[in-house]
Order: structure tokens, then sequence, then C-alpha cells
């Protein structure tokens, strides 16, 4: 019974930290948000691009800022460039892909206007982007089991 409260106290603790993360990644979205909902509106608004090409190149563009901010803020990730760029970017091109179904669907197919389908686009895709960032672009790499060394043994 006495190991009931030390669970209870560490979910609470790996709850707490996990609320914190995601508060620092709606941080970091929204800076990211920020570029990507300028540059959407930009290309609409100019008469330069249609909303969903629009959309994909702002998505592009908040990545840039995603990717560094996060790294460093949200995830205070040690993989190395080489590892995370390449994870970043599979993560991000299934996110491009969702705005992508999402945005042509509630566009084209439904009418709606573009702020509003962006709008729900965003809401479904940073789920998946947090998550995905979370559990395999930034995770701790893990620890060879056959390398022959045991951590924490000499």
């Amino acid at each position: 019974m006495a190991s009931e409260p030390r669970a209870n106290t560490r979910k609470a603790g790996a709850l707490a930290v996990l609320a914190r993360q995601f508060l620092s990644y709606v941080g970091v979205s929204l800076a990211a948000l920020a570029v990507h909902y300028a540059l959407l509106a930009t290309l609409v608004e100019t008469g330069r691009a249609d909303p969903v090409p629009a959309a994909l190149a702002g998505y592009l563009a908040g990545a840039v800022v995603s990717y560094g901010l996060n790294r460093r803020l949200t995830y205070a990730s040690a993989r190395p460039h080489a590892e995370a760029t390449w994870r970043f970017g599979v993560v991000a091109a299934i996110g491009f892909g969702l705005t992508w179904l999402i945005m042509a669907g509630l566009t084209r197919g439904f009418g709606l206007p573009y702020l509003a389908a962006q709008a729900l686009a965003t809401g479904v895709v940073v789920f998946w982007n947090f998550l995905g960032h979370r559990v395999w672009t930034f995770a701790g790499r893990p620890v060879p089991v056959l390398s022959g060394e045991v951590p924490g043994v000499r």
C-alpha cells in the first residue's frame, strides 16, 4: 500500500511535465502559426496563390520556425541535427499531407472560407505534430543493448 501514493505522485509529476511541455509547444506553435497565417493571407489576398498552395507554403515557412524553437525550448533535445532534421521532416511531411487533405476537402469540397478551413486543419495537425515530435523526432536516443557497455557500470 505504501507504494500507491508514490506511484500516484510519479503519475502526477509525469502529467505536470507533459502539460508544461505541451504549453511550451503551443507557445512555439503560435509563433510558427503567425508566420504560416501571414504568408497564407498575403498570398491569397494579393492574388498570388490559391488557398491550398498558399496554405502549404505557409505550413513550410512555419515548420522552419517550429523546428528551431521546439528543438531548443519544448523538447530540449540533444539528438544531433543530422538525425532530428530528417525525423522532423517526416513528421512535418505527414502534417503537410493532412493540411492538404483537410484544406482541399473543406475549401473545394465543402466551399468553406479558407481561414475557417485552415483553423480546422491547424486543430488536427497541431496534435499530430506534438505527439510525433515528442515520441520520435526529439525523443531521447535509445541506449544500444548489444554495445557491451552497461550504463552506470564500470
